[in-house]
């Protein structure tokens, strides 16, 4: 397990400061929640944010893309530094394609699928899953940041488990 803190939980007047206190402290990696306005009813931050942290840290900056069509973003934000992408099934029109592009952009790939869609959507993309991969359920709607959300995604959790085992890096 990584420990990955969200800067959505920092101050933003310090936020540099706050990401090096979170590397200080332990954090294996840093995670980037970017919202759009659209594909979730929040707004947040663009590629200049990932910019800004790129010198203040060593860690990995993991950039969530809740917004509705990744592929169009996915070079600015991999210029400003980001080292991997975590998609979501919902908010994409063709995932296996996305997830090519990620790595062709040289960055890892993850998939994230919101509380009340089966895991099972993710077949689509796990027969050819030669690529370091993550799937991830959130436990919430995609958005609500200080929700508390619904456990009923540990069933899909069952699924994923054999085709992860069948995948190592």
């Amino acid at each position: 397990m990584k420990l990955a803190p969200s800067i959505l939980a920092a101050d933003f007047a310090r936020l540099g400061v706050q990401v090096a206190e979170a590397e200080k402290a332990g954090a294996d990696r840093i995670h980037v929640d970017v919202m759009d306005g659209h594909f979730v009813p929040n707004l947040s931050m663009g590629a200049p944010v990932v910019a800004s942290l790129r010198p203040v840290t060593r860690l990995p900056l993991d950039t969530h893309l809740m917004i509705a069509n990744p592929d169009l973003f996915l070079q600015e934000f991999a210029d400003s530094g980001s080292d991997s992408f975590l998609v979501h099934w919902e908010g994409n029109f063709n995932l296996h394609r996305t997830v090519q592009a990620i790595r062709a952009l040289g960055r890892r790939a993850g998939v994230a699928i919101n509380p009340a869609t089966p895991a099972a959507v993710l077949e689509e993309i796990l027969p050819n899953a030669t690529w370091r991969w993550m799937a991830v359920s959130i436990r919430k709607r995609r958005g609500c940041v200080w929700r508390r959300g619904p456990t009923s995604w540990w069933p899909d959790r069952r699924f994923l488990e054999p085709t992860r085992a069948g995948r190592r890096r």
